[in-house]
């Protein structure tokens, strides 16, 4: 059996963090802010994180 091989798309919109957990940044972030409320904008300008039901078939993906 080969190796797993990383999802490289994957692997660059997501970072570990200290603790193991997973970053992302948001959606909706590209164009056309002048529908967005300031408050949307501001939430959207910050990262989050990978939902916990997703993490288990991302970190299978992330696999080096």
């Amino acid at each position: 059996m080969p190796k797993m091989k990383t999802h490289r798309g994957l692997a660059k919109r997501v970072k570990m963090t200290g603790s193991g957990k997973l970053k992302r940044s948001h959606a909706f972030t590209s164009h056309r802010f002048h529908g967005k409320t300031k408050k949307q904008r501001r939430q959207l300008a910050k990262s989050g994180l990978i939902n916990k039901t997703d993490y288990k078939r991302i970190k299978l993906m992330l696999i080096k």
